[in-house]
């Protein structure tokens, strides 16, 4: 999947978004999106590098107190 067909699912998705809103203006959505996407990124990261943290940091250009911050934030260290 390239990087354009990522950004066409993102931008889908956030115009589903704004319609399931009916008019309501939304609050938030910066860190929401960010937090929503955040997850799963570092999940798949973590998987792919074998749980190495320092290795994940890299890939995601993280300083590695950084990634485990988010790692605790998002309840994924093991």
């Amino acid at each position: 999947m390239s990087k354009k067909q990522i950004e066409e699912i993102v931008r889908s998705s956030l115009e589903v978004y704004f319609r399931d809103l009916r008019g309501t203006e939304p609050d938030g959505l910066h860190d929401m999106m960010v937090r929503i996407v955040e997850k799963p990124l570092l999940e798949v990261v973590m998987n792919h590098a074998g749980h190495n943290q320092s290795k994940a940091a890299e890939w995601l250009g993280l300083n590695r107190n950084t990634l485990r911050k988010k790692l605790l934030e998002h309840k994924l260290l093991k």
